[in-house]
């Protein structure tokens, strides 16, 4: 699967969409190729798609370990874990500093289920940042 491919399925969608999200798509060059993109709405939690030789990967970044209040981090950390399984199609994970919300697809995904998949995805962060309200600063 080709990130501008997916990228030109998303942002063409508009009425289309089996979601009801809008799309915009912003490549980013480098050493591995990643999409950004944001919702219409929900710009504020960018979701990244790399794609790699087993996998498509959206990953969303929700905050960083100095967010996290210092005695409430024990806490917060057994909260995601109690989320992990029934948060549909996500799971937490921790990139450097950052803790993260991430979703896998195969690589025969249809272009509607990646389109899903990124739905699901922005709505679990909004949804994990209410949640996890408490335990950041």
């Amino acid at each position: 699967m080709d990130l501008s491919v997916i990228g030109h399925h998303l942002e063409r969608l508009d009425e289309q969409s089996t979601t009801g999200f809008r799309f915009q798509c912003f490549p980013i060059s480098g050493d591995v190729e990643v999409l950004k993109v944001t919702v219409e709405g929900r710009e504020e939690l960018p979701l990244f798609i790399s794609v790699s030789d087993d996998q498509i990967l959206c990953i969303s970044y929700l905050w960083d370990e100095r967010q996290v209040a210092p005695d409430r981090r024990q806490a917060m950390l057994e909260a995601m874990l109690d989320m992990n399984i029934p948060m549909p199609l996500s799971a937490f994970a921790r990139l450097d500093d950052w803790y993260v919300v991430f979703g896998a697809l195969s690589l025969n995904s249809a272009l509607d289920d990646i389109e899903h998949e990124l739905a699901v995805l922005s709505d679990n962060c909004l949804e994990v940042i209410e949640d996890m309200a408490e335990f950041l600063l």
